[in-house]
């Protein structure tokens, strides 16, 4: 469990540094929104990251074996990438910053995918659930680094210090690398492209059958679809609601960080009472509540009370459920070819913010807020059925 504490804070840190630190480096430097906007595309790697997987599960680096070995060079990459972006104008250089953030990304995707792996294969099947929710709540907490602590550095020291102190901060992954030992796993047999890229797949394949497949990929894509959609415009809905932007800086945004990370350790104990399946099934339900829970906000207007108590329980639910959920996509992973399992899932199941953020603007502006989030609940029913199917509460847990 303390591993696992490592991983998330490992994992998190960089993608806070290109959402949170970078934007505002570029802004206080007089780069206009239109160019802030566009590095957004830097983070393609994070989609895509399933192509190369099958290469790391493939081959082993020349120092401390197949996943530390993976994890410490991308941190050390990392550790590079992130200082030396300081060392730029962003005036003058915005190209230059911009491929330079796209190579913190793609370190940071495949230290994502080794540290998947890693991951799974330390965790026995039972302390899956708690294992992941620990990592996802210290993937939250990294983000205290870059989108806090560098902030208030810039204001006292100049921002090539700023990149090189936060890049720093990628050390405590590093050292976890180097402490800890290497799993005992099987390497994939036999060499060549079919060995490292079509191998994952038919493995999957063949345990589960087309039906399975099918079925899991469903589940995969359909189980939080609903509640994504929901939070896609959270501020404009608390603008439109009647909250000023000093009500939603102090209270919606504490009132949705600290209870998601409660909900995730939370849903991370009580799966290990309860099994995954059935704590599916339970965390589920208290999403489609607390998308509801929106509704009843947009009914009720600008009641301060309400919009913490909201915005708590709903983020509650993301915690539980984003615990549940990766435990799922982890137990679905073989542990030979857990690095390009585990890629392909978590990059599917990342496919329905895309078409949240596309969709929900024009199904607000032709039904309302009030009638938004009714049907968000309703999206969110057919992957709660495919729990019949891909998660039984009656099968027994592992």
């Amino acid at each position: 469990m303390l591993i696992c504490i490592f991983t998330g804070l490992a994992s998190g840190m960089p993608l806070y540094v290109l959402i949170q630190l970078v934007p505002a480096w570029l802004r206080d430097q007089g780069v206009s929104l239109t160019e802030i906007g566009l590095f957004a595309l830097v983070g393609i790697p994070y989609t895509w990251k399933f192509l190369w997987a099958p290469l790391m599960d493939r081959w082993v680096p020349p120092l401390l074996g197949r996943r530390r070995g993976w994890m410490f060079l991308c941190q050390m990459a990392l550790i590079v990438s992130i200082g030396v972006l300081g060392h730029f104008d962003p005036q003058h250089s915005t190209w230059v910053i911009a491929w330079l953030a796209f190579a913190v990304a793609f370190f940071s995707a495949s230290q994502d995918v080794a540290l998947d792996a890693f991951r799974r294969e330390i965790l026995p099947d039972r302390e899956l659930g708690l294992g992941n929710s620990i990592h996802v709540q210290a993937y939250r907490i990294s983000s205290l680094v870059p989108g806090s602590l560098s902030l208030i550095l810039a204001d006292i020291l100049p921002w090539v210090v700023v990149f090189w102190v936060t890049g720093a901060f990628m050390l405590v992954g590093a050292a976890m690398s180097l402490a800890v030992d290497e799993p005992n796993s099987e390497l994939p047999l036999g060499k060549g492209l079919r060995a490292s890229v079509i191998a994952p797949f038919r493995e999957y394949l063949q345990r589960r059958g087309w039906r399975g497949l099918f079925l899991v990929l469903g589940f995969m894509f359909l189980y939080k679809i609903g509640d994504n959609m929901a939070t896609a415009l959270a501020t404009p809905f608390y603008l439109d609601t009647g909250f000023s932007m000093t009500e939603i800086g102090l209270v919606a945004k504490h009132a949705a960080l600290w209870p998601a990370i409660v909900g995730g350790l939370l849903g991370g104990v009580v799966m290990l009472r309860l099994g995954i399946n059935r704590a599916l099934w339970v965390f589920g339900v208290v999403q489609v509540v607390s998308i509801l829970g929106f509704a009843v906000l947009a009914q009720s207007g600008p009641v301060l009370w309400l919009l913490a108590a909201v915005i708590s329980f709903e983020y509650l639910g993301v915690g539980m459920g984003t615990a549940a959920f990766t435990a799922f996509i982890a137990r679905e992973t073989s542990r030979m070819y857990a690095a390009t399992q585990f890629a392909l899932f978590t990059a599917l199941a990342a496919l329905p913010r895309t078409f949240a953020n596309a969709s929900t603007g024009v199904i607000v502006e032709t039904v309302g807020w009030y009638h938004f989030f009714l049907l968000c609940a309703l999206i969110a029913l057919p992957g709660m059925l495919l729990l019949l199917w891909v998660a039984p509460w009656r099968e027994p847990q592992p």
